[in-house]
């Protein structure tokens, strides 16, 4: 096919060239419309693009190299669905969201960050992508302007600096080592470095922040309450996942480093668990979704791990690549939920909560859905017996946190609302919840190297069974008791940390005004100083100047790296 070759730079360009468009005059108002429009070279892309192809674009960030093998063409492929129902449901929920043109630029800068992540061949790209995503999706968080959404967007965007400040250092390092900028040479040459240990640490920390791993996982309890549904949802079940694909690309994976993967797997793990206890003392439902994503996605960076130790480690990641599909997919559909529960009346409630309660389910794991398949594709690539009980009892855990989740949306209908929610609302739920359930089912041959038969296997629908069967039991023996969870509040430790940087900031002020008759010293002086800090700041927040740094610094890392 001729287009063929183009596909990835047709991906790459298509949501910037909208995103530009959305500053016409013309446009700005109704910039919202060419949402949907943005993701769709992403998904001709991983549909027609060959695989194991390389695309060499030597003008483009001064000179990249794109292609996709199968994992790769998956993230691509579910990511790029996921953005496109989201583009379509933003046309009903954001109609009249304020600065709508401001809002479409930043959705497809992210966007197009996002698709070159999994395009990337070269770490330069790969880079910049990753950190177009961190950054720019910061517009998204913080765009309803509330007090709520700008402190996420703070502790936001100060894990993003912090997680791209790492990721920069490990990759140069890694860049040393290979004397290439490849990402397979990279990959290959990091395990021999003599800095390979500050190097994984640095990669886990950039990559562990993205994904959620904790305790570097903060941001989304409260990023992903405050942002619109729409960006809620791509937040969920596309940008987390770009965390987990820079650890399955970028960890060595040769058996050399038993250790680290051990690491990793422990600490994926424990996110699993205490994902789940801090969702249940949630009474947000986007909060109880985020939660849920963090526990998920531990299991994910287990499973990574787990990869990391054996001597084949391709089947384990291409489950880890299922499992993070169909979890994209139905994440998507549950945050998207909140918005369609919000417009859906009374009469219509129970057929709307059915589609979320069978998509919770397959999260769950329950057998012979999309996430039950991707479930036992994942613990059929654990050699060590106890960690696969482990993983199996996380969907205990998992179905509680989601029940609770169906409890607390339910209480969002409102009596107001119309019977029957918009189309717009309600196609691209469904749709992604469909998709969530199917895709499985069409990928578990070449993804999971398991038969489709094999989940008919009464052991198989046995293993996915028991873990519901015992979370339907420990609801029940909740509910005779009247147990009730504690509240914890969105964000768990960064509530006591930022306590404590006020009280440090108190401090300061203080010594300060101790000082103020101190000789030789303008304490006065100062203060106007930083009163004038507090202007520059205010003025390089407006999102024309902000928009402007921005791309100025994606820039700036390109030549860095290409240095």
């Amino acid at each position: 096919m001729i287009a063929g070759p183009l596909l990835p730079l047709i991906a790459l360009a298509a949501p910037l060239v909208i995103g530009l468009l959305a500053a016409l005059p013309m446009m700005r108002d109704r910039a919202i419309r060419l949402l949907p429009l943005a993701p769709l070279g992403g998904l001709a892309c991983a549909f027609l693009s060959p695989l194991d192809a390389d695309t060499q674009a030597p003008d483009m960030l001064l000179g990249a190299t794109l292609g996709l093998d199968a994992s790769s063409a998956l993230f691509l492929g579910f990511s790029s669905f996921l953005w496109l129902m989201a583009g379509l449901f933003a046309q009903a929920y954001m109609g009249d969201t304020r600065k709508p043109a401001v809002f479409t630029g930043f959705w497809c800068l992210t966007l197009a960050g996002n698709l070159g992540v999994f395009l990337a061949r070269d770490v330069a790209t790969f880079y910049v992508s990753f950190a177009a995503v961190s950054l720019a999706s910061y517009i998204l968080v913080v765009h309803e302007g509330t007090e709520r959404a700008l402190r996420a967007g703070r502790v936001y965007i100060t894990l993003a600096v912090l997680g791209e400040a790492c990721l920069l250092v490990g990759f140069m390092i890694g860049a040393n080592a290979a004397e290439s900028l490849l990402i397979a040479d990279i990959r290959a040459a990091i395990a021999g470095s003599p800095l390979r240990d500050p190097a994984l640490a640095l990669l886990i920390v950039g990559f562990g922040v993205k994904a959620g791993l904790m305790p570097l996982h903060v941001w989304l309890p409260l990023a992903h309450p405050a942002a619109p549904t729409p960006a809620s949802a791509v937040l969920s079940g596309a940008i987390v996942k770009a965390g987990i694909f820079g650890l399955m690309v970028f960890m060595p994976v040769d058996g050399t480093i038993a250790a680290t993967g051990l690491g990793l797997t422990a600490a994926g793990l424990a996110t699993a668990y205490l994902g789940v206890l801090l969702g249940l003392a949630q009474a947000n439902p986007k909060a109880v979704l985020a939660y849920s994503t963090i526990s998920q996605m531990g299991l994910v960076s287990a499973a990574i791990g787990a990869a990391m130790t054996s001597e084949n480690p391709a089947p384990a990641l291409l489950a880890a690549s299922l499992y993070a599909s169909h979890h994209g997919l139905a994440k998507g559909a549950l945050f998207l939920s909140v918005g369609v529960v919000a417009a859906t009346g009374r009469r219509f409630l129970p057929l709307v909560l059915a589609v979320i309660a069978l998509t919770a389910l397959s999260v769950a794991g329950l057998p012979l859905t999309g996430g039950g398949l991707a479930k036992t594709a994942l613990k059929g690539q654990l050699d060590d017996a106890l960690i696969e009980t482990i993983v199996a009892l996380s969907a205990t855990g998992t179905a509680l946190l989601l029940a609770r989740y169906l409890f607390v949306v339910a209480g969002q209908c409102s009596s107001d609302a119309a019977e029957r929610p918009a189309a717009l609302l309600l196609a691209p739920f469904i749709a992604t919840a469909g998709a969530a359930l199917i895709l499985p089912w069409i990928l578990l041959p070449g993804f999971g190297g398991i038969a489709r038969g094999y989940a008919f296997a009464p052991g198989t629908l046995w293993t996915g069974f028991w873990p519901l069967a015992l979370a339907l039991a420990i609801t029940g023996l909740a509910f005779a008791l009247k147990l009730r969870a504690p509240r914890i509040p969105e964000g768990d430790i960064v509530v006591p940390l930022e306590h404590a940087a006020q009280a440090a900031v108190s401090g300061i002020r203080r010594g300060a005004e101790r000082l103020r008759d101190a000789p030789g010293l303008d304490i006065d002086r100062l203060l106007s100083g930083l009163d004038g800090l507090e202007r520059v700041e205010a003025r390089l927040a407006r999102w024309s100047v902000s928009g402007l740094l921005l791309i100025g610094l994606v820039l700036a890392i390109a030549l860095a790296l290409r240095g």
